[in-house]
C-alpha cells in the first residue's frame, strides 16, 4: 500500500447512526459495522491528493461483535478500522472471491503488525 502521506477521518457512532448512513450512502437497512468513503475515487477525486476519505465505525456493533467472536473490543476495533483503510485503498470483499481473498490476506498482514 502505496501512501507517502496521507489523511483520513475516523468517526466513531451507535447503531442508529450508522444506520442512517447505511441507508442514505449505500441504500442498505439496518446497522453495520464500519463504512468507508473513499475520497480517491468518483467525481471530486482531485480535490485533494493526500486526502484517502473517512472511516465511520459503529462502536455498539464492535462490542456485540468483540462477545461473539471472544476478544475485546478494543481488537475489533483494530479489525474493523483496518477494513476501512482497505476499502480507501481499494479493496473490496463483494466482488470476486479473489478480491476477497487478497483483502483478508492484507488484513492479517496489517493485523500483525499492530500486535508487534
Amino acid at each position: 500500500m502505496e501512501c507517502p502521506d496521507g489523511e483520513l477521518s475516523i468517526l466513531l457512532v451507535d447503531d442508529s447512526r450508522i444506520a442512517e448512513l447505511n441507508k442514505a450512502y449505500l441504500g442498505r437497512s439496518g446497522p453495520t459495522n464500519v463504512i468507508a468513503f473513499p475520497m480517491q475515487e468518483g467525481q471530486f477525486d482531485n480535490i485533494n491528493p493526500y486526502l484517502l476519505g473517512d472511516v465511520v465505525i459503529s462502536m455498539e456493533t464492535a462490542g456485540r461483535e468483540s462477545k461473539v467472536g471472544g476478544i475485546t473490543t478494543e481488537e475489533r476495533f483494530h479489525e474493523l478500522l483496518i477494513h476501512g483503510i482497505l476499502h480507501l485503498f481499494g479493496f473490496d470483499h463483494e466482488g470476486t472471491s479473489e478480491e476477497a481473498e487478497r483483502m483478508e490476506t492484507k488484513a492479517r498482514e496489517l493485523q500483525e503488525l499492530l500486535r508487534k
